[in-house]
């Protein structure tokens, strides 16, 4: 089936940062501390983490954190053609080292047949349209995001590389006959020479042979395919340039002539993203916001100029989909509130079809059958793990069968209290939005908040399960604050573009507000409040701890930038320029004096809060100079900073036993620091 083109987008939209060349903080090994007693149990640390400060872990705490490290939910690759069995992401047990793999489903809540074995997660893939019997897939090592595509015979069990290393190839869609798999690969840093890295490479790949059918280089980054016609001529290309800006381009397999269909001259600058032909290869589908604030699909002809609504009547961004093979069909996922709605369209009538899900469905990923007959899709919710149904959409008002049902690990989570939405006026009048979840009112009296703070900035915090953090708001009694502060998606593309450039410490600032409101909370205690974010979430909690630091009890950045000027100059090259448009351009002289004079790193002087910094020594996207940096300037101000760096991770962690033992010290700090006196 032809997916939406999100999933192949992520990568590209995802925050990109770099560090500056500074000399390397000194860290001990990770060890319990020489002045522990002797007798008292520790938990061994993976040999993998390198740490400075960090406690030892009591062999109790684990025992005390009980099964909540243990949730399992699935996550949905693909569909057969034929829509009788499913391709699922699931974090396999021993002895395959608890990693994500990818996994057979054949019928509804029959044990799932693993098919991925190898020591690093795989988390997508797709069954081979033309021969089910091979998986095309992609890996990365060690969290280094150099992602290599390979194919895998289900029968042999042999996996067979499709591109070569050195590279960061993405996996596209297939051509009609359903044989060759289109790939995207940029050069990294340790392979580019000069601009020549920065350019993208589209592949035809012949799967069974990975016989190359065609090749052709654009320039810049950005880049990826969206479909191919059926005669195998031409190809849908989209160039993504920044979250309010991207192209759709036609690209002659033959000559690699490339024509841009969107924008036209004259056309208003907006995000378009194409994604599949419609069954007759003269119109597709795009995402844009040309016509208004919010992402909507659209059936569009190059020939008239014509865009036909898909999702235009529904305020919301359409924040994912798929398209049947035959074209005919398509479902579309609108966020609407953080909460996915799942919508099934006649392609060719543009009429919505019967759809019937669960009550309260919170849709995240939609797969169909090549026919359209079937749909496959995932949902989750603040009280269970994502899990995977499948409806046979010729049946009357079917609710669909449960597949595949998520781990709660023995937990009743039906008890955990709700995500709820959550508004406060910031300083200039404008209202920010959020999500909150809060203790049990087993807990009496004012309760401590930990903020945490999404990434991107261009991604949102949406209703979900929140995992591990159940543990911390269930039995540890701790309100759960997730923000959408301004930079995020899902409320517009006018919100979206309120952080750009000079006003990166807007949102900085809507944090600020977020503090003012939970000290009018008669449930939530004010004086004890906790920070942390991943990626550009850490950023945020490195500049709260700058700003707010007579606010807050700590500061908690994972994988987080702490200077715009050294992540630009160190962050993979491929990325750059995409994060140029969002975070200014340091080649410019004003621009880089001012991210020098606001970089929390050049000001880690005014933080006096305690610090736990994480990162990943892989890391392309936020180099791991970041986290040393700022490690060395905020010692010097005599408060505690826990260091911990994992070795073989990325851009966060995706190894079990790294994330667990992560889990552990985050609770010892949140004891120690938010709920301590």
């Amino acid at each position: 089936m032809q997916s939406l083109p999100y999933r192949t987008a992520l990568p590209v939209l995802a925050a990109t940062l770099a560090a500056a060349l500074v000399a390397p903080l000194l860290l001990t090994a990770c060890a319990a501390p020489a002045a522990a007693p002797q007798t008292a149990a520790v938990l061994p640390p993976p040999p993998a983490l390198t740490m400075s400060d960090v406690p030892a872990v009591p062999a109790s705490l684990p025992a005390r954190v009980g099964r909540y490290t243990e949730f399992r939910g699935a996550g949905l690759a693909d569909m057969t053609p034929d829509g009788q069995r499913l391709l699922v992401v699931w974090r396999a047990g021993p002895p395959t080292a608890e990693r994500a793999q990818l996994h057979i489903a054949s019928a509804p809540g029959q044990p799932l047949r693993q098919i991925t074995t190898a020591n690093e997660p795989t988390r997508s893939g797709d069954f081979l349209p033309s021969d089910p019997n091979i998986i095309v897939f992609e890996r990365d090592a060690g969290g280094s995001e150099a992602t290599q595509v390979f194919q895998r015979d289900l029968a042999s069990g042999v996996e067979t590389a499709l591109t070569q290393p050195g590279q960061r190839c993405d996996a596209g869609p297939f051509n009609r006959a359903g044989t060759a798999v289109l790939t995207t690969c940029a050069k990294t840093d340790a392979t580019a020479a000069g601009a020549g890295g920065t350019a993208n490479t589209i592949s035809l790949v012949e799967v069974k042979t990975g016989k190359v059918l065609a090749r052709f280089d654009l320039p810049g980054t950005g880049w990826w395919p969206g479909d191919m016609t059926a005669d195998g001529r031409s190809l849908l290309v989209n160039r993504y340039i920044s979250a309010s800006q991207a192209e759709v381009w036609r690209v002659d397999l033959g000559s690699g002539q490339r024509t841009r269909l969107l924008p036209r001259d004259g056309d208003p600058r907006a995000l378009y993203l194409a994604s599949a032909f419609t069954a007759e290869d003269r119109r597709f589908v795009v995402v844009t916001d040309r016509f208004g604030e919010f992402r909507q699909a659209y059936r569009y002809d190059p020939q008239s100029h014509r865009f036909d609504p898909i999702t235009a009547d529904v305020p919301w961004d359409t924040a994912g989909g798929a398209v049947a093979r035959d074209r005919r069909r398509g479902a579309f996922i609108t966020n609407e509130a953080g909460v996915g709605v799942l919508r099934l369209i006649d392609l060719e009538t543009l009429r919505p079809l019967p759809l019937s899900l669960p009550r309260g469905s919170n849709v995240t990923s939609v797969k169909l059958s090549a026919d359209g007959s079937r749909l496959a899709y995932v949902s989750t919710s603040p009280s269970a793990p994502a899990e995977i149904r499948l409806l046979d959409l010729g049946a009357p008002a079917a609710a669909g069968t449960l597949w595949v049902a998520a781990d709660t690990a023995g937990i009743d989570t039906t008890r955990f209290t709700p995500v709820e939405q959550i508004a406060w006026k910031s300083f200039d009048g404008r209202t920010i939005t959020g999500l909150i979840q809060r203790p049990p009112a087993a807990f009496t009296g004012k309760r401590p908040v930990l903020i945490d703070i999404h990434g991107g900035p261009e991604a949102q915090a949406r209703v979900g399960f929140n995992g591990r953090y159940n543990f911390i708001v269930n039995e540890l009694g701790i309100a759960f604050i997730e923000p959408n502060v301004r930079g995020s998606t899902g409320f517009g593309k006018t919100f979206h573009q309120l952080d750009n450039g000079r006003l990166r410490e807007d949102s900085v600032r809507d944090i600020g507000a977020l503090l003012d409101w939970i000290a009018q909370q008669p449930d939530l205690d004010a004086s004890r409040v906790v920070v942390q974010g991943g990626s550009y979430g850490g950023y945020m909690a490195n500049a709260v701890a700058v700003h707010y630091s007579d606010r807050i009890r700590g500061a908690i950045p994972t994988v987080g930038i702490s200077n715009f000027v050294t992540f630009l100059e160190r962050t993979e090259s491929y990325r750059r320029d995409l994060r140029r448009v969002e975070y200014g351009d340091e080649r410019d002289p004003a621009m880089r004096k001012w991210m020098q004079e606001i970089a929390p790193a050049n000001n880690a002087h005014r933080i006096k809060v305690p610090m736990f910094i994480v990162h990943g020594r892989n890391d392309p996207r936020v180099p791991v100079q970041e986290a040393e940096q700022i490690a060395a300037t905020v010692r010097k101000n005599g408060v505690p900073v826990w260091t911990l760096i994992a070795e073989n991770e990325g851009h966060g962690f995706a190894k079990k036993e790294n994330a667990d033992y992560l889990f552990y010290a985050r609770v010892l700090f949140l004891e120690r620091y938010l709920l301590g006196n």
